[in-house]
């Protein structure tokens, strides 16, 4: 059974999906990412997601939206994981945030767009 067939069609996260583009994220972060220099790194628009759904379902703290991305069938779905895929530690997110986003107002830019499609 495919993970798609498995997110109910009224769920959040499906309806979030329907009505939003998250591509406008590369276009933002991209002075941000080397695409030639050291490691990949996490897809931004991942990270996004990660905190929009601690954000919507009320998840306390990074660590525990971790822990509900990798057992919860929707939130896979809506980052675009597959059953298999090892989901990003909890940390990846602050050193992200630290590295990247420090003293930008991106998280902004990124969130007001989001609240003005939704």
């Amino acid at each position: 059974m495919a993970l798609d067939e498995l997110v109910p069609e009224d769920h959040l996260v499906r309806k979030i999906d329907q009505a939003i583009d998250f591509d406008f994220v590369y276009d933002l972060v991209k002075d941000h990412y080397s695409s030639d220099n050291g490691r990949p790194s996490v897809d931004p628009v991942v990270l996004i997601k990660m905190v929009l759904i601690q954000y919507l379902f009320g998840i306390r703290s990074m660590r525990q939206t971790i822990k509900e991305i990798e057992t919860n069938v929707a939130y896979r779905w809506f980052i675009g994981y597959g059953f298999s895929e090892k989901i990003p530690h909890f940390s990846t997110f602050g050193k992200n945030y630290v590295r990247r986003f420090h003293d930008t107002d991106l998280f902004e830019q990124i969130f007001y767009r989001i609240l003005r499609e939704a």
